[in-house]
């Protein structure tokens, strides 16, 4: 088969838009992207209500992906790539940001953005490749972890001295980004976890949303 006839035969791009898995996939990154307007806004009570929905579609879409059937080779690997496109701006990009902001975007600011960032990526491309360590831990924290924890934090934000909470924030971003490619095995939260998020995105949204309204602060 020559190439002309092999490009021929490939789907479109358009094509895997159609495929469930990957529009939750695509609700997720709508959420990251809410989430990135809100943070360069300073508005962070809306920005991590944007992070929690973003972690709930991107944990959804493996689920949906594993229990649709007739989904084939392409589809999944192309799913694969996706997901983990959509993750490196959830979980890399959106805490950078978050920091940035956070400290008024000050250079001071920049190493540790760049660390979470460059963690991050590295983190990924070594998961792309050699997958989980079993069926079912990660070598290194998963990268989903780092906004579980800075959803939680930012609900402290209000309530500490901001010169603490923003040499807090700093630390713990940092600490993150070395414990996503320390060689650790962590456990992969599947099952009943899945269910734990969905209360634990609904009840800090609605934590949030209540911060949100005139005269809560």
């Amino acid at each position: 088969m020559t190439d002309s006839n092999t490009k021929n035969c490939s789907p479109s791009i358009l094509s895997f838009a159609k495929d469930l898995p990957n529009l939750c996939s695509l609700a997720g990154l709508l959420c990251a992207v809410i989430a990135i307007y809100f943070v360069i806004l300073g508005n962070f009570p809306a920005a991590m209500i944007g992070l929690l929905w973003a972690l709930f579609f991107d944990w959804s879409d493996g689920i949906i992906a594993r229990r649709l059937k007739g989904r084939n080779e392409k589809q999944q690997a192309f799913g694969g790539q996706l997901d983990s496109l959509i993750d490196i701006i959830s979980y890399g990009i959106c805490p950078a940001l978050v920091l940035l902001s956070w400290g008024g975007f000050s250079p001071w600011f920049l190493p540790g953005a760049f660390l979470a960032l460059a963690a991050g990526v590295f983190r990924l491309s070594y998961f792309n490749i050699f997958g989980m360590e079993s069926g079912s831990s990660y070598k290194g924290l998963a990268i989903d972890n780092n906004v579980i924890i800075l959803t939680f934090v930012f609900l402290f934000s209000t309530e500490i001295d901001k010169a603490i909470f923003t040499t807090f924030l700093y630390i713990m971003i940092v600490v993150l980004a070395v414990l996503n490619v320390a060689p650790i095995r962590t456990p992969k939260l599947i099952g009943r976890w899945y269910y734990v998020l969905i209360a634990y995105a609904v009840i800090l949204s609605v934590i949030y949303g209540w911060q949100l309204l005139p005269g809560s602060n």
